[in-house]
């Protein structure tokens, strides 16, 4: 059992969300089992009202959940409370939140940096 680590929701310790490099604005994260060299894991993110992702496209899969709140993708779409998403690799967006919200993520490869166009 000394392999096992709980992560309780009401006890998260966030950082700023500095995964880009320089820290995004509104954006932090609790990592779990969040690897930086790999960029495979787990990891919770808290975006404030009004933050904005970075545009970026994905080499492995992307997947979150939804723990409250409500996130906006760059086609408009509203993720809410409860919903599940995966990104393929090779897909690409960015999202904002109007209200703010909490993310429960599962990365499985390096998103990148899209050119602001």
């Amino acid at each position: 059992m000394n392999k096992r680590k709980i992560t309780k929701l009401d006890h998260l310790k966030f950082e700023p969300f500095n995964k880009y490099g320089d820290p995004i604005k509104g954006w932090f994260w609790h990592k779990i089992s969040f690897d930086e060299k790999t960029n495979f894991g787990t990891y919770i993110s808290k975006l404030e009202p009004g933050t904005k992702t970075i545009p970026h496209i994905h080499t492995g899969y992307e997947e979150f959940l939804i723990l409250e709140g409500e996130l906006i993708d760059s086609d408009g779409t509203i993720f809410k409370k409860g919903d599940f998403i995966s990104f393929e690799p090779n897909s690409s967006h960015s999202s904002h939140t109007k209200k703010g919200c909490l993310i429960l993520t599962f990365m499985r490869g390096h998103n990148n940096k899209l050119n602001k166009k």
